[in-house]
């Protein structure tokens, strides 16, 4: 099922990303930092949601309290709330 979620606080509006089941794949983000966004989304296609918000929640950048990463795992939380 793809999942659309607006993103606060980093450079990127936004990131779509299919779930299935618990696996993660397809990852885009809109706008920010494209090559490193697409070396993280790269990174982490076809793991799993938990395996990415272990790995990413609670990263930050430079000054600010998150991160595109951070982002990127609370969408999957999110996504995995919505789909339970």
């Amino acid at each position: 099922m793809r999942h659309e979620y607006y993103l606060r606080g980093v450079c990127p509006t936004k990131v779509e990303f299919d779930l299935n089941g618990d696996i993660v794949t397809n990852i885009v983000f809109t706008g920010g930092c494209n090559g490193n966004l697409k070396a993280i989304s790269k990174l982490v296609d076809g793991w799993t949601a938990d395996e990415i918000i272990s790995k990413l929640a609670g990263n930050t950048c430079g000054f600010k309290q998150t991160s595109c990463a951070d982002q990127l795992s609370l969408a999957l939380a999110d996504a995995k709330s919505k789909t339970l």
